[in-house]
């Protein structure tokens, strides 16, 4: 299980959000099998959309980030509920990059830093709300950090990190989220930014068995900073045999058809968690059946 924790500081000024992702990337690992680039990636990624998600409000508020910078990641996309439970995967988990001069992995490299970032909240309206902003570095950390900057107005410091072991499982990952809450207080901005500079990186913080708990109030030191909440999340994928049902009754009667005429089943692989449902050619005639069974009742 992933923990997130939210602090505030003393007069309600800046709240700092962490989370120890470290299941959630092994899971990530265990699921895709994917490359140590790729899980650094896809785990930052992913801490952040926890982090994200957990701001929403309701039950059945879905968030979705998608980052494209045109890399050989291709497309990255990770969802989360508002507990921060997430699911995440990436058009090309098995790219093998050699390792950056400081001999950190080459996330940018990896996700490329010509494209986008965006950014989809569903709170259950007509349309969700939805936006991009440029990629700026591909490390992700900073990616988030100028989306807030540019789409929220919200002054936002991100920090992001995953260590991959020797055995390529993850040893450590985790973030953290700094955000200014208004009106702004124009001190806490110096206090802050001095914690920043002090503050290890948050992979150096959590092998030196720092918490949530203790990196939240690293972040709010000097501005008398309290624990909030903390809750536990995890990788969660929520597909089911009903759901692709649908999904393959969304491809239209013309589509649905072809497949059901073939001898063989037809075989569906959720690109979460790799799950893959089988459906028979006499399944999909029902199934045909039971949509235009739908399709009249309407």
């Amino acid at each position: 299980m992933g923990k997130i924790v939210r602090a505030l500081s003393a007069d309600g000024s800046v709240l700092c959000s962490a989370i120890d992702s470290t299941d959630i990337a092994n899971e990530i690992f265990r699921l895709h099998n994917t490359a140590p680039v790729a899980t650094a990636a896809l785990g930052r990624l992913a801490s952040a959309g926890s982090i994200m998600g957990a701001m929403l409000k309701s039950e059945d508020d879905r968030l979705t980030l998608r980052m494209n910078g045109n890399g050989p990641a291709g497309n990255i996309i990770v969802t989360a509920d508002y507990m921060g439970n997430v699911k995440c995967y990436a058009d090309n988990v098995n790219v093998d990059l050699p390792l950056k001069p400081n001999g950190k992995l080459d996330v940018s490299g990896y996700v490329g830093t010509d494209g986008f970032l965006g950014v989809i909240k569903d709170l259950g309206l007509k349309e969700p709300y939805a936006t991009q902003v440029p990629i700026v570095s591909g490390e992700i950390a900073e990616d988030i950090t100028s989306y807030y900057a540019i789409s929220e107005q919200i002054p936002t410091v991100c920090a992001l990190g995953v260590l991959v072991d020797r055995d390529l499982t993850v040893k450590c990952a985790g973030g953290f989220l700094i955000q200014l809450v208004p009106p702004i207080n124009e001190k806490a901005i110096d206090v802050i930014e001095n914690n920043i500079k002090t503050m290890q990186s948050v992979t150096e913080l959590m092998s030196q068995g720092k918490t949530p708990d203790k990196i939240a109030l690293m972040g709010l030191a000097g501005l008398g900073g309290e624990v909030l909440d903390s809750w536990e999340c995890k990788y969660y994928c929520n597909c089911s045999r009903e759901r692709t049902a649908q999904i393959l009754l969304s491809l239209g009667r013309d589509e649905l058809k072809k497949l059901a005429d073939e001898p063989e089943d037809t075989e569906v692989c959720c690109h979460f968690c790799n799950k893959r449902y089988r459906f028979t050619p006499d399944e999909l005639k029902r199934l045909l059946i039971s949509g235009d069974g739908n399709n009249a009742e309407k």
